[in-house]
Formats: C-alpha cells, structure tokens, sequence
C-alpha cells in the first residue's frame, strides 16, 4: 500500500516529465519553426525539419499521458477525504486530456498536408500553406479551449491543499489565484482576441508559480499527512 508520501512523490515525478516534455514541445519545437506573420518560413522549417516537428507532437501526447495519470494520483491522495472534490478533480484533467490529444490532431494536420505529396495534386504550393496556417491557428485556439478544463482543475486542488496541509498552504493560494487568471485569460481571449495587456500577458504566472512550487514540492518532500476535514469545513456527502 502507497503512503502518502510516496503517492505525493510519484505526482510530482509525473509532473516533473509533464513539464519537461511541454517546454520541449513548445520552446524547443514550435518556437523554433513557427515564424510568427511569415508563412512561407514557417511552411519551409516545417518541411525541413520534419522529424523535430514529429518529435514535438509525441512529447505533447507524452504530456498528456503523464497530465491523466498525475490526475490520477492526486486523486487517490485525497480522495479518503475529499472523495467528491477529488472526483471533480479527476473529472477535469480527463476531460482537459481528451481535448488536448484531439486538437493535437489540427498540428499534425499541417505536417500532414505540406509533406504528403497527395495533397501536391489538389492543391498548389500557396493553397498548401494557407491551409497550414489555418490548422495551426485553429490548433493555438484549442490550447484556449482546453485552458476552461486545465485551468478549472487548479479550483479543487487548491482548495483541498489549503484544507488538508498536504502542502503549504501558499501553493494551494497561488493554485486557486492560477484558477482565476486562467479563466480571465480564456475569456478574455475570445471576447477581445487582439486586445494587448501588460496585467493579460502575465496573468497565468500564479498558475505556473503554484503548480512549479507543488512539483517540487511533492518530488522532494512528498505529500504530508492530510487533516481529516470537519463537516462544518465541507460538505458531509465529502466525507463519505
């Protein structure tokens, strides 16, 4: 049987991977190709560097593999004590996992058209790059689609961190302050789509101040002995 601690440090080991394959994926890869405003140079790195492109779609379903099984984890920490807020938990990153593993398909759909000579025999060279473009915005929309689900996860695992001591408190602060700027951030995405911000270029950073602190936190230190809620601090269907 896995004590807490042991549970605690396997989370973070799986978050640890989450978070070195995302960075690879997003700075090492698509930074690297995407040439924002130049769709020719873009279409041109892609091509030439096929096998990058394709190393960045695995390490962004390897994310989303060690996402649904952190998920997990959490999970059956809380889950003697916080049964129902767990589940939710849990709820979310499955969902937030099923819908970054299908938009994951709009970012393969643009090595697929410029490589697959098939679509040569339809399409001219200028019509090919359009499209590409096209699935690759319509794939950095669905990363703030997925952002309602990743981000609404960040409510209950702040929430029982404050309430069970698991970790410090001020990670569960930050999570739930992360919970809030994410959700500004999605909403504010579709409503003003080229408003720019100071205060909305940084409104994640609690979100990635809390959820880095909590990684390292679990990796070195595991998770403590959880405080057994009250029925006055939550709901008795919680403590079932």
């Amino acid at each position: 049987m896995y004590t807490n601690k042991k549970l605690g440090r396997l989370a973070g080991l799986l978050f640890l991977i989450l978070i070195i394959a995302g960075v690879f994926a997003e700075f090492f890869v698509r930074q690297k190709l995407y040439i924002p405003n130049d769709t020719a140079a873009t279409t041109q790195n892609i091509i030439e560097n096929e096998w990058l492109f394709r190393l960045g779609f695995l390490s962004d379903l390897v994310m989303s593999a060690m996402f649904f099984v952190y998920g997990y984890v959490l999970y059956l920490l809380f889950k003697s004590s916080y049964k129902n807020t767990a589940l939710f938990l849990l709820l979310c990153t499955v969902i937030s996992v099923a819908m970054f593993c299908q938009n994951s398909l709009f970012q393969f759909s643009v090595l697929e058209l410029l490589v697959n000579p098939v679509y040569g025999e339809g399409y001219s060279p200028k019509q090919l790059e359009v499209l590409s473009l096209f699935f690759q915005n319509i794939h950095i929309k669905g990363y703030y689609v997925n952002q309602l689900f990743f981000g609404l996860y960040l409510l209950p695992l702040g929430y029982m961190i404050v309430k069970s001591g698991m970790a410090p408190k001020i990670i569960g602060v930050f999570l739930i302050l992360g919970f809030v700027g994410d959700m500004i951030d999605f909403i504010w995405y579709f409503l003003y789509p080229d408003a720019e911000s100071v205060l909305l270029d940084n409104i994640t950073i609690p979100a990635d101040i809390g959820e880095i602190s909590l990684c390292l936190w679990l990796v070195i230190k595991g998770a403590r002995n959880q405080l057994r809620p009250t029925t006055e601090e939550v709901p008795s269907s919680d403590l079932n």
